[in-house]
């Protein structure tokens, strides 16, 4: 039998008004008693010793602590109390490796990008360059008659020119005018193209003009204000120039 504290001071207050202070000591004595072991059989209740109890505590902590021994057991007890409830552990978020990409030089070594001399044929890329004029059309809405060329041409400054088929217009190099070929690979600095007579040419865009012609409509690219990857010049802001020199 237990009675909380605020409880058993309201019962104090009762009492002494109605008994004094001998009756409530009395009654205190009589709640905060060990039960009998009339009253235990009477309540159907087991009497249990500081022994037993001792026991049962042993008995129940092994049961539900497995993995500790008696004396981890013991000291668990004499420095904290016991938490039999089951608490998930924070898992530390692990943090993501990025994916280390290959450097230029790793590429070089590599040979990643260079083609075999069985793949140099130009009819092996023609696929690419019908899926290139579908990516056209596409970008600047069909390529109709009545679209103002102003917007193709802003189109085609930011567009990928993978599947292309571009013609040296002019070049200081006068070795380099008239090649004609499916761009394969855009550098920075360099095209390369494959020819129709299955060769391979490195194009370079300082000081040479590029026309690129797709469903009648025919655009220049000046090699040398186009010195940029593909993915850089996405992003890129293009300003109008009266006349551009090579």
């Amino acid at each position: 039998w237990t009675v909380s504290r605020f409880h058993s001071a309201a019962v104090m207050e009762k009492l002494e008004f109605r008994g004094g202070r001998r009756g409530l000591e009395k009654v205190l004595d009589i709640i905060y008693s060990a039960i009998s072991a009339k009253g235990t059989t009477h309540l159907d209740i087991q009497p249990q010793g500081s022994k037993q109890a001792e026991a049962f505590v042993n008995a129940f902590l092994k049961n539900n602590l497995p993995r500790l021994g008696a004396e981890q057991i013991q000291t668990h007890l004499n420095r904290k109390a016991v938490i039999l409830k089951h608490i998930l552990k924070k898992r530390k978020k692990e943090k993501r490796k990025k994916a280390k990409c290959l450097s230029a030089k790793e590429r070089r070594e590599l040979r990643i990008f260079e083609l075999k001399p069985e793949e140099q044929r130009y009819e092996l890329f023609l696929p690419l360059h019908e899926l290139w004029k579908q990516y056209i059309r596409d970008l600047c809405n069909g390529l109709k008659s009545d679209t103002q060329t102003q917007m193709i041409q802003t189109k085609l400054l930011k567009a990928d020119f993978h599947g292309a088929i571009v013609t040296v217009v002019k070049s200081k190099c006068p070795s380099y005018v008239g090649a004609t070929g499916i761009i394969l690979q855009e550098m920075k600095h360099i095209f390369k193209i494959i020819t129709k007579e299955n060769k391979l040419k490195v194009i370079p865009k300082q000081n040479s003009i590029f026309s690129v012609e797709i469903d009648g409509f025919v655009s220049y690219i000046y090699g040398s204000k186009f010195q940029l990857r593909s993915s850089e010049r996405s992003a890129k802001k293009f300003k109008g120039k009266g006349s551009i020199d090579l």
